[in-house]
C-alpha cells in the first residue's frame, strides 16, 4: 500500500500531528518502534503546560509553547482529556535577583503570555501558605497549567484512528530508500512523504536521509510521585528561577490528585537509559525543600525517569528537511505544551505543500473511557446495571474496574501491555503501585488478546512478567 504520508513516533507530538492531518483527504500511517504510542518521552514527564514565558522570544518554542497554551484546553475539552488551568509561580529567594525575575517577566510579555504579573513574597504566601516565607518575589502566570500526557497521546491517537489513520507497532525504523519518486521504510511501507517525529531518535532517522547530520543528546530527569494524601497542599505549579541546565526542579499537583517533584537534568549518551539513581533522588529532593515547607517525604510512592531529546541549536526543528522528508525534531521541553501547535503546524506544512484538502467529514472529538471513581452514585448504577464488569473492581488503590480495563483494550489503538493499561485507566498506578492488581489485569489482557498470561509483558516486547507455569504436586 502507497500511504501520502507516514508519520515516524507515537509521542504526543507524532500523535497530534497524526490527529491533525487526519482531518485531510489523505492516506496516512504512523509507525512506532515499541508495543503502543506513548512509550518514550511522553510517558515521563512534568505533565506542565507552560505558559510560555522561558522560550527565547521569536524561537519555534515560544511560538509553539504560546500557542499550544492557548490550544490546549478545547482540546482536552473535545477529546475528554483531564485538565486544569492551575497558574504557575517562580519564586525569588533574594532580592538580588529580581532582575533576573524581571526578565522572565519581559520576556514572556515578548512571546505573548497574557496576564503575567510579579508579586510580592506575601502576596505569593496568600495564593499558597505552604510557600518557603524566604521567597521575597515570584512571577505569577494564572495561563499555566496541568495535564494528564498518557491521556492526551492516546486520545489523539484515538481520534485520529477515528479519522481512518494506520498504526504500525513494533517496528523500527532502520531502512529508508528513495524509489520511483516515493520513500520505502524497512523495505514494506510505501510513502510519499515522511514526518519523522521520533524524539530522542529523530536524529537517527533524519540522519538516513539527509546531509546536515542531527545530534539528539538525551537528558535524563528524575522524579518522585506522592501519595493522594498530599493533595492541596500545592494548587499552583512551583518552578525556581531557572538556570542553564534547564527549568531546574518543580512542585505541582497532577490532574488525578498526587504531587510530584523533580526532574534532574542528567547529561547521557545512553538513549534507552531511564533507571533512576539515588544521587539525582537526593539532589530534587533537596532542591524542592527550599519551594515549599514540610514536603512530606513518607508520602513518596513511586520514583521514575524520563528521557529529554535535546538537539544542540536549543530550539524545535520543524521544516522539509529534504525532499518530501519532514522533521519535527528535537522537542525538547516545553514540547508536551506546544503538542497541539506543532499538529496543526507540521499537518498545514504537508497539506500546503501537496494541496491536500480538509474531508467534507471528519471526527474532531473523542469519548472518554468511563471513569467510575469520578461517577456520582446514580451514575455508577447505571453504568453497572447496562455492564455489570464495571462493578467488579479489580484495582483497589484508584477504583479501577474490569469494564474499564477491557475499553482501554479495545480501544483503537488499545492497550496491548500491563503499562498500556496502566496508563490509559491508571491500574496500578495507586498506592501499592499494582501490587495487588496486576495478575487480575494480565488474566484480562491475556483473555481479550487470546494469548498466554505468559506471554504478558509490562511494555515493549521481552519484558514478560511471568516466566512460566509451576506445576503443584
Amino acid at each position: 500500500m502507497l500511504y501520502d504520508a507516514i508519520i515516524i513516533g507515537g509521542g504526543v507530538t507524532g500523535c497530534a500531528i497524526a490527529r491533525e492531518l487526519s482531518f485531510y483527504d489523505l492516506k496516512l500511517a504512523l509507525i512506532e518502534k515499541e508495543e503502543d504510542v506513548c512509550s518514550g518521552s511522553s510517558k515521563a514527564n512534568s505533565a506542565i503546560v507552560h505558559a510560555g514565558f522561558d522560550a527565547e522570544t521569536g524561537s519555534l518554542k515560544a511560538k509553539m509553547n504560546v500557542k499550544g497554551n492557548l490550544l490546549m484546553p478545547q482540546l482536552c475539552e473535545d477529546l475528554e482529556v483531564s485538565y486544569k488551568q492551575n497558574g504557575s509561580l517562580v519564586l525569588c529567594f533574594d532580592e538580588k535577583d529580581r532582575p533576573a525575575l524581571m526578565e522572565l517577566y519581559e520576556r514572556g510579555l515578548a512571546n505573548g503570555v497574557e496576564e503575567l504579573k510579579v508579586i510580592s513574597g506575601d502576596e505569593v504566601r496568600q495564593i499558597e501558605p505552604a510557600i518557603s516565607q524566604n521567597v521575597v518575589a515570584a512571577l505569577y502566570a494564572p495561563t499555566a497549567g496541568i495535564v494528564c500526557p498518557f491521556e492526551l497521546t492516546f486520545s489523539l491517537a484515538e481520534n485520529a484512528a477515528a479519522n481512518g489513520t494506520d498504526f504500525y507497532f513494533n517496528e523500527a525504523i532502520t531502512k529508508i530508500e528513495r524509489k520511483d519518486g516515493h520513500y520505502v521504510l524497512n523495505g514494506k511501507f510505501e510513502t510519499k512523504a515522511i514526518i519523522n517525529a521520533a524524539g530522542l531518535y529523530s536524529d537517527m532517522i533524519h540522519n538516513l536521509l539527509c546531509e546536515d547530520k542531527l545530534h539528539i543528546q538525551p537528558k535524563k530527569g528524575d522524579y518522585c510521585l506522592f501519595d493522594k494524601e498530599t493533595t492541596g497542599l500545592v494548587e499552583k505549579t512551583i518552578f525556581q528561577l531557572p538556570t542553564a541546565a534547564g527549568k531546574g526542579v518543580l512542585v505541582t499537583p497532577t490532574v488525578h490528585g498526587n504531587m510530584l517533584i523533580g526532574p534532574s537534568a542528567t547529561v547521557l549518551d545512553d538513549k534507552d537509559n531511564t533507571a533512576t539513581t539515588q544521587a539525582d533522588l537526593d539532589m530534587i529532593i533537596s532542591t524542592a525543600k527550599p519551594s515549599v515547607e514540610n514536603i512530606p517525604l513518607n508520602k513518596v510512592i513511586t520514583s521514575f525517569s524520563g528521557l529529554r531529546a535535546h538537539e544542540k541549536g536549543g530550539d524545535f526543528i520543524l521544516k522539509e528537511s529534504a525532499e518530501d522528508f519532514f522533521d519535527a525534531a528535537g522537542i525538547e521541553s516545553p514540547g508536551l505544551s506546544s503538542a497541539p501547535a506543532i499538529g496543526q503546524y507540521m499537518a498545514e506544512m504537508v497539506a500546503n505543500k501537496y494541496n491536500y484538502k480538509k474531508k467534507t467529514e471528519y471526527v474532531s472529538t473523542r469519548e472518554a473511557i468511563p471513569c467510575l471513581r469520578e461517577m456520582d452514585k446514580e451514575s455508577r448504577a447505571e453504568l453497572i446495571k447496562k455492564n455489570p464488569l464495571y462493578g467488579n473492581i479489580i484495582c483497589r488503590c484508584e477504583e479501577i474496574s474490569e469494564g474499564e480495563i477491557i475499553d482501554a483494550i479495545r480501544r483503537k489503538p488499545g492497550a496491548v501491555s500491563l503499562d498500556g493499561v496502566k496508563r490509559r485507566v491508571r491500574a496500578g498506578m495507586g498506592r501499592c503501585q499494582g501490587g495487588f492488581c496486576s495478575p487480575k489485569v494480565m488474566e484480562i489482557l491475556a483473555r481479550e488478546l487470546k494469548l498466554e498470561v505468559e506471554d504478558i509483558n509490562k511494555n515493549s516486547k521481552g519484558s514478560n512478567m511471568l516466566l512460566g507455569k509451576m506445576e503443584v504436586k
